[in-house]
This record gives structure tokens, C-alpha cells and sequence, in this order.
């Protein structure tokens, strides 16, 4: 899907322009199908809480179940959901949102601005993976019950962005208190409504939750008491299936009608005229980063000798090797389309430098480098094929890497703990907008990067630069605000800690009688517009 870059403004969105725009998110009128409409993919859920949820299945099962005061349209502009129009103040400190009278949770009852702001205090409390996104968030006023007010702790042009995440889902507050939910500051240690959101849904989407067998299945239905145009389909299941081939296969049997995860090797080996392949660029991509501070370190990896590692690696070589004309080289760790995203120049390969660099910091015959990673494949990409290629090339410069695949649980608690000096792993971005690679990749202290980059032990890789760009660049809009993102874009760059690759292609597979099948920044796969 091509991105058109948006343009956020500081005057007050008008009602009127905003309703007109939701007609491209509302899915057509179709005549509703009895049949389920069946999707193959590993099932990643985490939990099916809207607000402890965080995965890819996540913002499917979340935006499908639940909705969010805005959403994105196919050019990923905020539109019109819960709220009918917007608000935001000159320095963008402060955002207003009135609410649509008409939408209704499932149950019948009213969406208000109180579960708004019980939602997102909740999401902020539960102090888990997605809460970040309401850290900035200073409070939430509601002077009437269709008018929500957020003042920020400080200007954040990519607040409208955040507030179309699925994560930021708003839930009945009255069912899911009744059921344990708890929004207040101990939220994380008093709520225990976990459990019951594994059978239960209390949303305002045009689905709500059937049944969910673990490591089986995820079943939804339709919401028939959904307050824009029904979808069409009377019930979606999401089944679990590990691997692309077993995806495939059901896919050209008959048993699935979309299957989500195939890689462009296995695509070329799928046949048959009513199966359909689309391949489209994704944003999501894949890096090497580098810990200066990893106790195993058997060098300093000093900015020559990180700038030696990226000079090293045969980017062009490593993209052929793994998915070749199937995806794209990416130089700094913000997705092509994102603002800011684009325009960055090609990482240079240079051997010859390279050992230059090398024998300048004194490490002439080279040395060795731990290297541990998860052992999986992520976007039609084997991370230990890559990592192979890696080693290749890195040993033309004299590096040798001790390559240690290792299950995913176990590089997150070395990653965040004693620190990997090499390592390879991947990124989807949470929400449409820039501010969460700065968030997450840049030399700022205590950014979760700069934490696995050993920053406490080594503290020259923080870059005070960063944090004045992001702090900038969150304060302005439009075309100013991506010329900053691009600016920090440069500056991660420099660091040399995070290397940016390969961002791989996307494949869509689904039957050929399937409408409405595309991929969204918001919410992965948009099951309300489809239809078969």
C-alpha cells in the first residue's frame, strides 16, 4: 500500500469535513454471508484485554472488537469512529473530542465520555506494553458526557495518530468494572479481569467475541447490535496455523479463505485460478543493533568500530540473499512512508575502510563477537540465514561471529539484561507515526534501545541530539514535523547501534471470491470491509 503523507493541523478540524470523510472508512452495504469467512495465521495473542494486548493478531482481534475514537482511511488520515469531530490547540497540548451520539456497545448501551477516560487511564495504569502510549497524557476531563478533553504534558502533534490505535480501544466501562477491570493508579496490581476477556467482549465494533481455544482458534461474530452499517460477514475465525506452507495448503484446499502469513517463496509455489496473490510494501523491517555496553564484549565497540561493522556489511548482497526482488534496503530504523521516512541515502559497502577503521582502533587481525538473536522466521525471513550471511560478510573484515539462535523468550531477558553485543530482530510499528522509532531507537536516556545498548555502563552512546529533535519535532506539523523526524532519522544513523536492513514485502493471499482484503497501518486487516 503507497502512503500519501499527511498533514496534521493546528486549527480546529470542522465537524462537517471530518463526517464527510468517514465515508471511506464505512465499509459499502453488502448482502450479509451465513458462511464464516476463515483466515490462516499463527496466532500470536498475548491476551484478548484490549489493554494488555500487543501483537500483530492484537489489532485485528482489537480494531475488530473494539473501536478507538478515530481510525485511518487508506491513506492513513485520521477519520471519524467514536468521535464525530475534533479539536486540537495551537500548540497541540491540548485535543478535544465530541463523541457520535449514536454509537452503542454491543450490549445497547451508550459509548460516553466517561469510558473513554476510564479506558485510557485504564490502558495507562495497567502499566503494560502498550501503555506508553498514554504517557504523555497529563489528564482527561469529560464536562459533559460527549465531550472528552486531553491535556498533554507536552506538545504532540502525533496524539490524533495514537488516538486511532487499536490499542487506545475504548471499552464499557460498566460491564468490564463489574467483571474486575480497574482503572485506577494500582491498576496493575488490583485488576484482574484478565480472565475474563478470554470469553467475554464488551466493544463497540462491528464484531464481538464467540470463542477463543487457545493455540486453536479465535472465533468472532457479527454484532448485531452495531451502530454504523453491519459488515457483511456473520462470523470470522482465525485459526491457528504455525507455517506458511500449512497456510498454503489450506488456503488451495478450501479450508481457509485468507491466509496471512506466506512468504514470496512460498507464493510462487501456490497454483490455481481462484486463489489470489497480492504483494504490497509493508512496514515493518528487519535490523542488526550492537550493545557497546553487553557485558561479553571482547572489544570496545567504539564509533570507528561500529561504523567498521556497517561499513562491512554487503546490504545490496544481504537483501538478494534473503528475499531479493520481494522487499526493499532500509537505512534508518523509521519504515519507508512514515514521515520522515523517505529520502535517506544508501548505507555504503566498503571493505576496504572498513579494515581501516579497524586497525585505527587498534584491532588490525580483527577480533571475535558474540552474536545470539531469536531463532525464527519473521516476514518470510529465516534470522539465522540472515545471520549466516551476516558472519560472511563480517569475516572479509577479519570479525568473526560466534552466531547463538536462541528461542525468543530467552534473547529478551538477555537483550534487557547483561546486553548481546550483535544481535538481529524486527519491528512493526504500533500505530501510524514517527514519535515510536525515536521512542524506541534512539541514544535518549532510558530508551528501551539505548537500556540494551548498555547506556548505564557505557554512557557514551547517548546522543543529546535526539531527545531536542523529538522534543521539536512532537511541537510542529506537517511538512516541518517530517523534516525533523527525518533529522532524527540521520542521527540514529550516526549512532551505529541500530542497523537497519531489509524491510520485506507483504504478501496477501486469499481467495479470488474474498473483497475487501487490504493491509492497514491501524489495524493489520480490516475485517469490516470484507465480504465473500
Amino acid at each position: 500500500m503507497t502512503i500519501l503523507q499527511r498533514n496534521k493541523t493546528r486549527a480546529t478540524v470542522l465537524a462537517a469535513v471530518l463526517l464527510a470523510t468517514s465515508a471511506f472508512w464505512a465499509p459499502a452495504t453488502f448482502a450479509q454471508d451465513s458462511k464464516p469467512l476463515v483466515i490462516a495465521r499463527n496466532i500470536d495473542l498475548n491476551s484478548l484485554d484490549p489493554h494488555r494486548a500487543f501483537c500483530d493478531t492484537c489489532q485485528i482481534y482489537n480494531s475488530s472488537v473494539y473501536e478507538s475514537l478515530l481510525t485511518l482511511d487508506k491513506d492513513n488520515k485520521p477519520i471519524p469512529l467514536l468521535a464525530s469531530k475534533w479539536e486540537g490547540n495551537a500548540d497541540q497540548s491540548s485535543f478535544t473530542f465530541t463523541l457520535d451520539p449514536a454509537a452503542k456497545f454491543s450490549d445497547g448501551s451508550p459509548v460516553e465520555a466517561k469510558d473513554v477516560k476510564w479506558s485510557w487511564e485504564r490502558l495507562k495504569n495497567l502499566k503494560g506494553s502498550a501503555s506508553f502510549l498514554m504517557d504523555n497524557v497529563a489528564s482527561i476531563e469529560t464536562p459533559d458526557a460527549h465531550t472528552v478533553v486531553v491535556k498533554m504534558v507536552a506538545p504532540s502533534s502525533e496524539f490524533l495518530n495514537i488516538a486511532a490505535a487499536p490499542y487506545a480501544a475504548v471499552v464499557n466501562s460498566k460491564v468490564a468494572s463489574e467483571a474486575g477491570a480497574k482503572a485506577d493508579a494500582d491498576a496493575s496490581t488490583t485488576d484482574n479481569a484478565e480472565a475474563w476477556f478470554l470469553a467475554h467482549s464488551a466493544g463497540s465494533a462491528p464484531f464481538v467475541l464467540k470463542s477463543y481455544e487457545p493455540n486453536s482458534e479465535l472465533r468472532l461474530a457479527r454484532n448485531d447490535k452495531y451502530w454504523r452499517t453491519a459488515p457483511a460477514l456473520s462470523e470470522v475465525v482465525i485459526r491457528q496455523t504455525k507455517d506458511a506452507v500449512a497456510q498454503a495448503q489450506m488456503l488451495q484446499s478450501g479450508t481457509a479463505d485468507i491466509a496471512m502469513q506466506i512468504d514470496p517463496d512460498t507464493a510462487k509455489t501456490m497454483t490455481g485460478s481462484d486463489v489470489k496473490i497480492e504483494t504490497v510494501p509493508s512496514y515493518n523491517f528487519i535490523y542488526v543493533a550492537l550493545s557497546p555496553g553487553a557485558k561479553a564484549n571482547k572489544v570496545p565497540l567504539t564509533p570507528e568500530v561500529r561504523e567498521a561493522i556497517s561499513l562491512g556489511l554487503d546490504r545490496p548482497s544481504i537483501l538478494d540473499f534473503t528475499i531479493g526482488s520481494e522487499g526493499q534496503l532500509i537505512s534508518a530504523p523509521i519504515p519507508l512512508g512514515f514521515p520522515g521516512g523517505s529520502g535517506f541515502e544508501a548505507q555504503p559497502y566498503d571493505v576496504a575502510k572498513a579494515k581501516e577503521l579497524l586497525a585505527k582502533a587498534g584491532h588490525a587481525d580483527g577480533f571475535e563477537m558474540e552474536a545470539a538473536f531469536p531463532g525464527m522466521n519473521v516476514y518470510g525471513v529465516d534470522l539465522s540465514l540472515l545471520m549466516q550471511k551476516v558472519q560472511q560478510d563480517l569475516a572479509k573484515i577479519n570479525i568473526k561471529l560466534d552466531l547463538q539462535p536462541i528461542p525468543f523468550a530467552n534473547w529478551r531477558e538477555r537483550v534487557n539484561g547483561d546486553g548481546i553485543p550483535m544481535t538481529a530482530v524486527f519491528y512493526a510499528p504500533d500505530y501510524y507515526g514517527t514519535s515510536q522509532y525515536v521512542d524506541y531507537f534512539a541514544m535518549t536516556k532510558g530508551s528501551p534501545w539505548s537500556r540494551r545498548a548498555g547506556a548505564e555502563r557505557d554512557p557514551s552512546v547517548l546522543n543529546p541530539k535526539e531527545a531536542d529533535i523529538y522534543k521539536a519535532a512532537l511541537a510542529a506539523s506537517g511538512d516541518e514535523a517530517a523534516k525533523l523526524w527525518h533529522q532524527a532519522g540521520e542521527e540514529m544513523i550516526k549512532d551505529r547501534i541500530i542497523l537497519p536492513l531489509i524491510s520485506p514485502n507483504l504478501v496477501l493471499a486469499y481467495k479470488s471470491d474474498v473483497k475487501g482484503v487490504r493491509y492497514s497501518a491501524c489495524c493489520n486487516l480490516p475485517l469490516a470491509e470484507l465480504s465473500h
